[in-house]
Formats: structure tokens, sequence, C-alpha cells
């Protein structure tokens, strides 16, 4: 996040004071933005601070509390895995294949799309480790 700022600042610094924008700060800042949003998703997953629908949940006994959360934590395991983990290397894959580079900076943007499978890594690490703790 810092790093995105500091992009953008020096944009807007090259851009009004030096009056000679800078041509790859844009598209930095915007896979900048794309990692901290995916990785951000993680961090949420990882604190349970996401966004839940938990009005049937409390109404619930204990035992069945548990049971749902259980349920929805190996639902969450297994879209993880098919959407950010198979589907993330896939996109990772292809795009390295292709050859395909961002225009500005000239990296691969399979090191771009890599924050797919990491994230989903780290989701599931963090579902794991719920479930564990469900499980004492």
């Amino acid at each position: 996040m810092f790093l995105m700022v500091l992009t953008v600042l020096w944009q807007v610094f090259t851009r009004y004071v030096l009056e000679n924008p800078s041509s790859y700060t844009e598209e930095l800042a915007r896979y900048l933005m794309i990692w901290v949003g995916v990785l951000g998703a993680a961090y949420v997953s990882g604190q349970n601070s996401h966004i839940s629908i938990d009005y049937f949940i409390n109404k619930s006994s204990d035992n069945t509390q548990l049971m749902i959360k259980k349920i929805i934590i190996y639902i969450i395991i297994f879209f993880v895995f098919c959407a950010f983990i198979l589907g993330g290397l896939r996109l990772v894959y292809i795009t390295y294949l292709l050859g395909q580079f961002s225009p500005a900076l000239q990296i691969p943007l399979s090191l771009v799309y890599f924050v797919v499978p990491v994230s989903g890594l780290l989701i599931i690490f963090y579902k794991v480790s719920d479930l564990i703790n469900y499980c004492k």
C-alpha cells in the first residue's frame, strides 16, 4: 500500500511539477492495487472479518452453529481451491505460455496474475486453521 501511494505521488509530481509525466507509474499503481485487493481479501478471510449473513446461524443451538460453520468452511475451501488455485495457476500458465508482457513496465503478466493462487493458498491456510480450531 505504501509503495502504491509513493508511486501515485511520484506520478503527480512528475506530471504537474516537472511537466514530464512518468510512463510507468500508472501501470505500476494499477498492478499494486490488484495485489493489495486480492491479498487484502485473503487477510480479511484470515481475520474472519468478511461479510456474512449470520442471522439464522445465531438463532441455532451451539452444536448446529458449529456444524454449519464447518460446512461453510468446507465449501469455501472447495471454491477457493477450484477458482483461486486451479483457475489462478491456469491463468498464470496461459499468460506465461503466450509470453504476455505489460506495455509500460515490460514485466510478464504472469507475475501480476500470480497473486491469485498465492491468495488462494493463504485463504485455504486460514480456513484449515479455523477448521482445526473448531474441532478442538
